[in-house]
């Protein structure tokens, strides 16, 4: 009796394990998000935001939803106050403002929320459009329409609301999905790797002792460091590779965002150290490409 007791309890607390394991891995895949009012080609904004005020609750709406459901979201409107003022430092900044929000987000996730407010003799309703879109790459997630249903009312509020919670759950589940492969796989940016004008290397030119081409030198660093061997190399030339798929791990080892600049240091660290050549940051670098020219 004492034996089954004791295997039952082993049992029990193996269960235990198991879900204390599956809610941890839930809660490190959680994605953390940032809600912005969608804006067409051409649209500033803060105009957009400041002067519509239905988009504003629209906006508000959006981001209690992810706040009632435990996930981590960061506040537009500070991080546009944010991004004007250095906009305003930095007079030779051109960067559209709704991508310099963006840019200086710390989510995982931007949600852009789009409004739509009709009014008819059978009562008014709200339709929203829900879009999610990886931070870094741009990458579409998700992608969701509600509606309200009508009501004899004004009060845009409850219509967003009532919008939003006809749509959410659903959106919710196609975007932790498409995020927990981008933990699961990594995400994806691009490389390009070209050459100086005045260069006495190519991507022919055997390098080492053991008298390797240079193209095969830099896959097989990309085979080592890309996350989980995952990459892709979309063509070589004698002058230039680029891989159009090279994954990066979400994260570093300290729980930090994992950014592409430490790969572009690593690989320019490798060519120089091991192969003694100069390489520069090319023209176009950013948080989903890097850009290095072999001089």
């Amino acid at each position: 009796m004492k034996k089954k007791s004791i295997i039952l309890l082993f049992g029990l607390l193996t269960l235990m394990s198991k879900s204390f394991a599956q809610q941890k891995k839930v809660q490190q895949t959680q994605p953390s998000i940032m809600v912005m009012p969608f804006t067409k080609e051409g649209e500033d904004i803060r105009t957009v935001y400041e002067n519509d005020f239905n988009k504003r609750i629209a906006v508000t709406k959006v981001r209690e939803a992810f706040d009632k459901r435990g996930f981590t979201t960061y506040d537009f409107v500070s991080k546009l106050k944010q991004a004007l003022k250095e906009m305003a430092l930095q007079s030779d900044d051109k960067t559209d403002l709704a991508k310099k929000v963006g840019q200086m987000s710390e989510a995982d996730i931007i949600v852009l929320v789009d409004m739509k407010f009709d009014k008819s003799p059978s009562g008014n309703e709200v339709m929203l459009t829900l879009t999610a879109n990886d931070r870094v790459t741009g990458q579409a997630l998700a992608s969701k329409i509600g509606k309200s249903g009508k009501f004899y009312t004004d009060n845009v509020a409850k219509l967003a609301e009532k919008a939003v919670e006809s749509c959410v759950e659903d959106f919710l589940d196609i975007m932790n999905a498409k995020f927990a492969d981008i933990v699961e796989n990594g995400r994806s940016i691009r490389i390009t790797i070209t050459f100086d004008n005045n260069s006495d290397y190519n991507m022919d030119t055997e390098v080492g002792d053991e008298g390797d081409v240079l193209s095969d030198i830099i896959e097989d660093w990309l085979d080592e460091n890309a996350y989980k061997n995952n990459y892709h190399v979309q063509s070589t030339t004698e002058t230039a590779m680029f891989i159009d798929d090279f994954r990066i791990p979400l994260r570093d080892e300290r729980g930090r965002n994992y950014k592409a600049s430490k790969v572009m240091r690593k690989l320019r660290n490798f060519l120089k150290k091991k192969y003694g050549l100069s390489v520069k940051k090319g023209r176009e670098n950013s948080e989903a490409v890097i850009s290095l020219r072999i001089l």
